[in-house]
């Protein structure tokens, strides 16, 4: 009856750690997800910012792994270098230490304050970012009742020799980083199982001497979140989580050759006797911030050794329709919501989109190509290019539904409602770009020439339609002046239209011009105005995204 105590309490304070943690997370990507992006790229650049910048997530967040799965998304959409991402890794290992500290110094004695306020905050005030803070403050505060619980639960622990005998074990330098990184590869948060620690040797069931090697494995362990984060994504997001795997190696390594050597562990026990919790604290911020002076100098050489174990593939190589930026399935699966997910995504969807942009420029060129060349053999290529250009607006459509569940920030919301509208729209270019090129199969079939001039008015049509293409593919942009020179482009387009038409009538009347000829031009004009209007409907779109934006600063 005493075991099902044990772990009963054990699981429910553990589910508490774990939920608190997922609500810090969560409210303060709700209230500050979308800045991450600009907060990055002012700071990363230099390496000491860039490891307060990781420090200052990880504290927050309480979660290394989160902070983590956030870098290896942002360096897979090309929003963060490998660079970058070195010096972020290295301060969220310091972060994470953050949450030892404060179990140490007995925060949990305000714990249940703290969840109060936060739950307070949440259902009398209204106002949305007041609801973000107060989760933010709830979690925290549920965080460390779950900490007491675990701490509680365990304290009979030590009265029972076999476990004691099995914690003996853990004085085994490979044994107990073996534990460590097993058991914290399982709960997914090095927090969390230190947290664990502390609670076992504040029962007085472990001592810093058996606790140390377990700590180092932990911080192996705590890798594991990022690998599983990693799959499927670019091969510099692949080495982003390399990166976090040897820092943490080497440290273990030279930690676990030192406190063999040295009396260290008995240094840092002087230093807090009457404090086992604050001994594995101190163990815990002296190994990631020693670890993180000696490797800060180093952090192009890891890059370097991260690239040497990952060289880059020939493109050649992918066969095959994919998706170049978005990830499926961590995004679809993810068990907490990092802090930057939004910002990473709304990357990565414009990132894609304009991936299928180009495929639908492409084939316009294709198919006016075909039409000035009466040559069908082009078909089989602009079909393989729309076969891709659809596939990639299923799969994008179907991401965007799965993720807009997550939302929670109105501006990101916005955007992803755009997008997905956006990305029907370029469906519909390349629809239309299709239509084009297969002209050419009844004019080889039955031998259609069109006239000289209806060849010059195809060749204006092409530049005018590859004009539009490349407002819309433009990055940086003056949204207003933008949008206003995409509507004159599509008015243009109308009116060229109806001039077209009246002058293919024209040469009917003339006998210029056979009656299967002026069908298929017809055809033809038609084609060419639509495409001109679902390019102003994606400059909409796109102006609205950006309206938005600065509304919300």
């Amino acid at each position: 009856m005493e075991a099902m105590s044990i772990v009963l309490g054990l699981l429910g304070g553990l589910a508490l750690f774990l939920y608190g943690m997922q609500m810090m997370s969560s409210g303060l990507e709700a209230a500050a997800g979308n800045r991450m992006k600009g907060i990055l790229e002012r700071l990363t650049s230099n390496r000491f910012l860039g490891v307060l910048v990781g420090v200052g997530i990880t504290a927050v967040i309480q979660s290394s792994s989160a902070t983590t799965v956030m870098v290896v998304g942002f360096v897979n959409s090309g929003m963060m270098t490998l660079r970058q991402a070195v010096w972020i890794i290295m301060g969220a290992n310091i972060g994470t230490t953050i949450t030892g500290q404060l179990i140490a110094l007995d925060v949990g004695v305000l714990a249940p304050l703290f969840a109060f306020v936060g739950v307070a905050m949440v259902v009398f005030l209204k106002k949305p970012q007041i609801h973000h803070y107060g989760n933010i403050l709830a979690g925290l505060g549920v965080l460390f009742i779950g900490m007491e619980m675990m701490s509680s639960s365990m304290s009979p622990l030590r009265e029972w020799p076999s476990f004691v005998n099995l914690v003996s074990t853990f004085s085994n330098p490979l044994v107990g980083i073996l534990a460590g990184a097993i058991f914290t590869a399982l709960i997914q948060s090095s927090s969390a199982s230190v947290g664990i620690l502390q609670a076992l040797a504040d029962s007085g069931v472990i001592g810093l001497d058996n606790a140390v090697f377990v700590l180092f494995g932990q911080n192996i362990g705590t890798c594991i979140t990022a690998v599983l984060a990693s799959v499927g994504t670019s091969r510099n997001a692949k080495r982003a989580t390399v990166i976090h795997l040897m820092f943490n190696l080497i440290g273990t390594a030279l930690f676990t050759t030192i406190c063999i050597l040295t009396p260290l562990t008995q240094w840092m026990q002087e230093l807090t006797p009457a404090n086992p919790a604050a001994q594995i604290a101190n163990m815990h911020t002296l190994f990631n911030v020693v670890t993180t002076l000696l490797l800060l100098p180093l952090g192009t050489w890891l890059v370097k050794i991260a690239m040497k174990l990952l060289p880059d593939r020939s493109e050649s190589g992918e066969e095959g329709m994919h998706l170049a930026y978005l990830v499926p399935g961590p995004v679809h699966t993810k068990q907490e919501h990092p802090i930057g997910f939004s910002a990473m995504y709304v990357t990565q969807l414009r990132q894609e989109l304009n991936r299928m942009l180009a495929m639908a420029k492409d084939n316009i060129i294709l198919g006016f190509q075909a039409v000035l060349e009466r040559d069908p053999k082009m078909v089989p290529q602009a079909e393989a290019t729309e076969e891709y250009i659809d596939y990639l607006n299923k799969e994008i459509s179907q991401y965007i539904s799965k993720v807009i569940v997550f939302e929670t920030n109105e501006k990101d919301s916005t955007a992803v409602s755009a997008y997905f509208k956006i990305t029907g729209n370029i469906e519909r270019i390349g629809d239309h770009a299709m239509n084009i090129c297969e002209y050419t199969q009844m004019m080889a079939e039955k031998n259609i020439h069109f006239s000289e001039e209806a060849r010059k008015e195809l060749k204006t049509m092409e530049t005018v339609c590859l004009e539009a293409m490349d407002l819309l593919e433009q990055e940086e942009i003056q949204t207003t002046e933008w949008l206003t020179k995409v509507s004159a482009l599509e008015q243009r387009m109308d009116d060229m239209t109806e001039s077209y038409r009246r002058h293919q009538m024209e040469r009917m009347k003339q006998g210029t011009c056979s009656d299967e000829a002026c069908i298929i031009f017809s055809e033809l004009l038609t084609d060419f105005e639509r495409i001109g209007d679902h390019a102003l409907n994606i400059a909409q779109e796109r102006a609205g995204i950006d309206a938005e934006a600065a509304t919300n600063g």
